[in-house]
């Protein structure tokens, strides 16, 4: 292989690479925009710098360019915003738009959560996961039909069975319980002891 040639096939390999990677020609913060903007769920830090080729062992390059397209927003007066839910990055409408993009997608706002059903599901994200016989010894009374109503929302769902007589049915949140309500992960819950 002459000189020349040995050259050429490296520019060849070169510009592969740089093909390899998406838009690698644009910000950083443009190309997390468009993924944000099209992903049907939250992507975590990390699945974004992998989609991206990103080389950010702690995802810290991410985090940074979120923190920055926030920033921006607001100081644009735009009408939403990357909230971190669910462990991890989504683009939300701002709150008080809420009604006027359910009046455009034609969606019935879903009634509130009844005294029952908010009672049982901090229960259950506290306590999970949980049998149902410790849900209703803790309420005093039957929950199957506030849990199967919570289970409709996808707010709650089954995780596991019980290692004892039966195998009984093991009750956790789900992501759209963390989305729902705007918490990243679980941890994020106030302490019960706080709320006293």
């Amino acid at each position: 292989m002459t000189q020349k040639s040995a050259s050429s096939t490296f520019d060849v390999m070169a510009e592969s690479a740089e093909q390899a990677v998406p838009c690698a020609d644009l910000p950083l913060e443009q190309r997390i925009e468009a993924l944000l903007m099209v992903a049907d769920r939250p992507m975590t830090d990390a699945r974004i710098a992998e989609v991206l080729s990103v080389q950010d062992p702690k995802d810290t390059k991410v985090r940074e360019a979120v923190d920055a397209l926030n920033a921006r927003y607001a100081a644009d007066g735009r009408t939403f915003r990357i909230e971190r839910l669910a462990g991890g990055n989504q683009v939300m409408t701002l709150p008080a738009f809420g009604p006027v993009v359910a009046r455009l997608r034609g969606v019935r706002e879903q009634g509130r959560l009844t005294q029952a059903a908010l009672e049982t599901l901090a229960i259950i994200a506290y306590r999970q996961p949980i049998l149902r016989a410790d849900l209703e010894s803790i309420r005093g009374v039957a929950c199957g039909e506030v849990l199967r109503s919570l289970m409709d929302r996808r707010l709650v769902k089954i995780v596991g069975r019980a290692d004892e007589v039966g195998r009984p049915m093991l009750y956790g949140t789900t992501s759209e319980f963390l989305r729902q309500f705007g918490i990243g992960k679980l941890d994020e819950l106030p302490n019960a002891k706080d709320l006293r």
